[in-house]
């Protein structure tokens, strides 16, 4: 350690500069190319490790953002002994950190270093969960749950780390809920000297790595929970840690999403009948015999049921799955007086409990239930300030309610819990500028207006690259003969480049039109056609993509960002039209309503910024590598005939432009 800190000298920054010149440790990895904006950003990340300072960096695609950030982070983390805690939105990210840039790190970096990957811990198995299941299988599952907890009982016996990704089929969540690790009940008191827990095993890899790879999702349950609040102190997450956030364009959405009330109908009814189930008459009160809160959980099941329909009546689902609700006491509360009374029989059967592993699991679901009292309290009251409120359709067939609320300006809350003094947190993408240098938009929405901005251009060509075709001729979306001169672009492009071609659209319905219009088309062409939503996961349809000649892949929301293609495969992006979100969600509606309340103006400040954006990530699929050549095709009148598109065409990288 000592010989690390000489090497290293005070001169940190400068030691990180020199890791990516053209001469230095770097230079001799498999296909390195010096770039000067991956050396300036490992640079600046340095500088505000070392200075514990907050950083927003955009570095466009081809800098290699993610070896410029993990170089500094995984020196500092040794150094200092601290984490480094690196969050992603997409799994295909994760997976290239883990899998292929930290190995490169593993064999070039001075020093060894760990890297972790953190999975929720209901992701894992527990087998003292497990093994009491078992031992009351009769009382909790029915016959064919049986046989899937002895499925899983023969996987536990055999699996590496026992979590749900070296599952080979998915679980029942019905049974998969009962064995998995819970917080208050795989608690390290209980597993954690236990050598078969999967979970304590992981915790202990987590606590010993340098470096941890997290998603979003998670990264905000964890900021959001009170043993994380416990020690926001000294870290995020972890005593002595520091964040770097990649794809943070993503951050505002996620974070909205997991600060808030999100109350389930099926995860309510989940946890009633887990106490008891009145159709198959199991459950841990039949474990208990207690037949009150046989009762009680029995009738409660029906009443929340019923509570549940009353709400589904007075929303109107029939333009949206959201229904935004404007005004307190929605439907009378028939409900939360009743989780009580559930909620004091639990404490009741657990005081008379000698059982100390069943106690632990019915003080989880007693805090389940007080939650979710909590929760709908609050949701028909409107108790929580500045929130939207909304009710959603969840589930496969949207057969489920869920009762949502969530902070309409969220920036507050991500300062106080991102931004604090005497901490670091890093803030990377690609898109994060709407044509301004000091990144001021994005700043602003996510609580980081005094945090310091860098704007690094992306080393490719695109004056030799790339080519953006405009058609001015397209008639407007609204009028009749649009449908036909979408076909008709689509074809002239899409031969100009024998397929291989992106077609993104802004809404499912309108794709699919054109799909089944132009079947006809791709099949005389020899195209092979690949819709979204047809069945086929996204993974697979990039994997047919890449893999046949001729591929023409129609895509809406996930394919505008987060997707690569690098080679050949992929030489023609279309652009239907310009990607303004329609403010149908409830959160989007109030965000707008909140900025004119301000007396600002709705659509500079908030529609034309995030269009502009989502525009840069659709265009950016284009470009991925040095060699890499296509054409960019915007089938939107309105980016050279309304004054806003000038906003638009400033934002895209510079290169030949054709208006047809």
């Amino acid at each position: 350690m000592i010989a690390l800190k000489n090497s290293l000298g005070s001169d940190f920054v400068e030691r990180v500069r020199a890791f990516f010149s053209e001469s230095g440790p770097l230079s001799k990895a498999k296909n390195f190319e010096f770039r000067p904006q991956q050396q300036e950003m490992a640079a600046a990340v340095a500088n505000a490790l070392e200075e514990e300072r907050h950083l927003v960096i955009e570095a466009g695609t081809g800098v290699g953002k993610s070896l410029a950030y993990l170089t500094p982070a995984v020196l500092w983390a040794i150094e200092e002994h601290k984490k480094a805690i690196v969050s992603t939105h997409t799994i295909n990210l994760q997976e290239q950190l883990l899998y292929k840039d930290i190995p490169i790190l593993k064999k070039i970096l001075p020093v060894e270093f760990e890297a972790a990957l953190v999975k929720g811990r209901q992701n894992y198995i527990c087998p003292r969960r497990l093994e009491r299941a078992l031992q009351q299988a009769n009382e909790l599952f029915t016959g064919p749950e049986q046989n899937e907890l002895n499925r899983l009982a023969e996987w536990a016996r055999t699996t590496r780390d026992g979590s749900l990704s070296d599952l080979s089929i998915e679980p029942d969540p019905k049974v998969w809920i009962q064995v998995c690790s819970e917080a208050h009940i795989c608690t390290q008191k209980t597993c954690g000297q236990d050598s078969r827990c999967f979970y304590q095993q992981a915790r202990k890899r987590l606590l010993g790595a340098d470096v941890l790879v997290i998603n979003h999702t998670l990264l905000f349950i964890l900021l959001i929970s009170p043993e994380a609040q416990e020690e926001r102190e000294s870290g995020f997450i972890f005593p002595n840690d520091f964040l770097i956030l990649d794809e943070a364009h993503t951050v505002e959405r996620v974070a909205s999403r997991q600060v808030g009330i999100g109350i389930s109908q099926y995860g309510l009814r989940s946890i009633i009948q887990r106490l008891y189930n009145a159709r198959t008459r199991k459950g841990l009160f039949t474990v208990t015999r207690d037949a009150e809160g046989v009762r009680l959980a029995a009738e409660l099941v029906d009443g929340a049921e019923k509570f549940f329909a009353t709400v589904e009546s007075k929303c109107d689902f029939k333009k949206a799955r959201e229904f935004r609700v404007r005004d307190a006491d929605l439907v009378p509360d028939t409900i939360t007086s009743r989780l009580t009374a559930l909620q004091a029989r639990v404490s009741e059967v657990v005081k008379r409990a000698d059982d100390e592993f069943l106690k632990a699991e019915l003080q989880e679901y007693s805090r389940r239930i007080r939650d979710a009292r909590a929760g709908i309290a609050a949701f028909l009251e409107q108790s929580a300030r500045e929130h939207v409120y909304w009710v959603e359709r969840t589930g496969k067939t949207a057969q489920f309610l869920t009762l949502n609320a969530a902070p309409i300006d969220i920036a507050p809350v991500l300062r106080r819990m991102l931004f604090r003094e005497n901490c670091s947190c890093i803030m990377t993408s690609a898109t994060l500028s709407v044509g301004r240098a000091d990144l001021a938009y994005f700043r602003q929405r996510i609580g980081a207006g005094e945090v310091e901005p860098v704007l690094l251009g992306s080393p490719f060509n695109f004056q030799k690259q790339m080519r953006i075709f405009i058609v001015k001729k397209m008639p407007d979306p609204r009028e009749a003969a649009y449908g036909e001169a979408l076909e008709h672009w689509i074809a002239h492009f899409v031969e100009k480049t024998d397929g291989r071609a992106f077609v993104l659209f802004t809404n499912h319905r309108g794709m699919q039109q054109a799909a089944e219009r132009m079947g006809q088309f791709f099949s005389q062409k020899q195209f092979n056609l690949l819709v979204q939503g047809g069945g086929a996961p996204r993974g697979k349809l990039l994997d047919q993509f890449k893999t046949t000649p001729g591929s023409v892949l129609f895509g809406t929301d996930s394919f505008w960002m987060g997707v690569d293609v690098p080679g050949e495969a992929l030489s023609n992006v279309i652009i239907t039209r310009l990607p303004f979100a329609v403010p149908d969600h409830p959160l989007i509606e109030a965000k707008l309503e909140l900025i004119e309340e301000r007396g600002g103006d709705p659509f500079t400040e908030y529609s034309l910024p995030e269009a502009i954006l989502k525009l840069r990530q659709g265009v950016g699929r284009l470009i991925r590598t040095k060699s890499d050549q296509g054409i960019i095709v915007i089938l939107d009148s309105r980016i050279v005939t309304r004054p806003y598109g000038r906003a638009f065409m400033q934002a895209l990288p510079k290169c030949p432009v054709e208006v047809i």
